[in-house]
């Protein structure tokens, strides 16, 4: 398994609507081969910051993802409202414990 966690700032005032444009695309990812989950998570003293961790089966899974539609369809929705270009790292899985 592997897992992407990225980095992103938002324009200020921006926060609700990417918000919202995210839950949509995560809710999309749901249905995608390879998919195993994400979370999006806000630092308590940056609100204006977002982290994505996102969590697929491959690489080749996700880089499919991003060539979907419905990715697509909020690709230009988000990038207009973050004030910089987002930071990604991969990271191979060693070990996942779930209830």
């Amino acid at each position: 398994m592997m897992t992407i966690v990225t980095h992103v700032t938002l324009k200020e005032g921006a926060e609700p609507e990417w918000d919202a444009a995210m839950k949509e695309r995560l809710e999309a990812a749901r249905g995608r081969p390879g998919w195993v989950g994400g979370q999006l998570l806000m630092p308590l003293d940056k609100l204006n910051k977002r982290l994505i961790v996102g969590t697929w089966q491959t690489r080749a899974d996700w880089e499919a993802w991003h060539r979907d539609p419905a990715f697509e369809a909020t690709r230009k929705r988000l990038e207009g409202l973050e004030a910089a270009p987002s930071e990604q790292w991969w990271h191979e899985v060693i070990l996942e414990t779930r209830p």
